[in-house]
């Protein structure tokens, strides 16, 4: 079912979509990635093994306080007319995303990231974030 791979699908590209304007938190994501290399990134296969239940519950809290930010930020985006205002919400919306991520206790933007890689290559890892998605939901209105 391509279904249960839209949250994890749209959360990347808008994390993209702001990080294109937004070199410093893209950076700084990509810099978390390269100081600490996850199992999961050496090697795809067993990547669902390496990554812990609580791991994996702690990125959905995460990923929905990141979907927060982003359907926030991209509604103040298309409002806006102005592209400099346009690129400077951008710019927030991604350091909001990056905050919101740091703001969970459970789990680093490193691991944040690596889980998010991981899914998106790795259905085993996608069904297991999916289903913790659909319980932390509405667990978190």
């Amino acid at each position: 079912m391509i279904t249960r791979y839209t949250p994890i699908s749209s959360l990347t590209a808008a994390i993209f979509s702001f990080m294109i304007f937004s070199p410093a938190s893209a950076f700084e994501i990509a810099q978390a990635q390269e100081t600490q290399p996850t199992q999961g990134q050496a090697d795809n296969k067993g990547t669902d093994a390496a990554i812990s239940e609580q791991k994996i519950e702690a990125f959905a809290v995460a990923y929905l306080q990141v979907d927060k930010v982003r359907q926030e930020y991209s509604a103040k985006i298309e409002a806006t007319s102005d592209e400099a205002a346009k690129k400077k919400l951008e710019t927030e919306g991604s350091k909001k995303m990056v905050e919101a991520v740091k703001a969970s206790p459970a789990i680093s933007v490193e691991e944040y990231s690596a889980i998010l890689t991981a899914a998106q290559s790795d259905p085993a890892v996608a069904k297991k974030v999916q289903a913790e998605l659909q319980k932390t939901a509405p667990a978190q209105q």
